[in-house]
């Protein structure tokens, strides 16, 4: 069965044109390797079920391949009494992998934008992390994909986010350092532009904390 990938993702689907996507039959005995690869015996009862647990959770967890954040973002409202200033949502939690190692990174994106010809739904911004999120990835290229999709789909003056996020490829391997925060932030338009409007933002993420 060859990837499914979503129009928007040409690097992806560069790749999907050379690799064919394992049946789920092949997941499950790839999890059974690495179980006996982490020393421990793939037919215990505790572990005998879990190749199966592991590619259903597979499909949850990285479902952002198969979502396109054009859908997502296609639906505005021009009815807005004049409103253009800034459309700031903030603490928008998400859980992630991180693409070298496969273990989890999580925490919060705070989102703005300043509207042009219209809005969006509140939530359509926080379904929009989780496309990106719920894919292997880098907390720098999270970042990037957020804002670019919004710039690209929602064509507003200015965008601004910043990230913030705790890696558990530090925190559980390596250098060990637990509740260490790792921050990224990318700024487009006016927001990139501008000196104040960037202080704004940073002033309306840290309030009222």
């Amino acid at each position: 069965m060859d990837v499914k990938l979503p129009d928007f993702d040409a690097k992806s689907k560069k790749i999907a044109r050379v690799l064919r996507k394992p049946s789920e039959k092949q997941m499950q005995e790839a999890v059974k390797t690495l179980i006996a690869y982490a020393g421990d015996d793939p037919t215990r009862e505790g572990v005998i079920d879990s190749p199966k647990r592991v590619a259903k959770a597979y499909s949850e967890l990285f479902a952002g391949y198969e979502q396109d954040p054009k859908q997502i973002l296609s639906k505005t409202f021009q009815d807005i009494s004049d409103y253009n200033d800034i459309v700031l949502l903030r603490d928008i939690a998400f859980y992630s992998h991180c693409e070298h190692h496969l273990v989890p990174f999580f925490g919060k994106v705070h989102i703005a934008y300043l509207p042009n010809e219209g809005i969006v739904g509140l939530s359509k911004l926080a379904r929009l992390v989780e496309i990106y999120a719920r894919r292997l990835q880098t907390q720098e290229n999270l970042t990037a994909q957020i804002i670019e999709a919004l710039n690209t789909y929602l064509e507003p003056r200015g965008a601004a986010i910043m990230v913030e996020a705790e890696h558990m490829c530090m925190s559980m391997r390596g250098v060990r350092a637990p509740g260490a925060t790792t921050l990224t932030q990318k700024f487009t338009g006016i927001f990139a532009e501008e000196k104040s409007e960037r202080e704004r933002f940073f002033a309306l993420v840290n309030g009222a904390r």
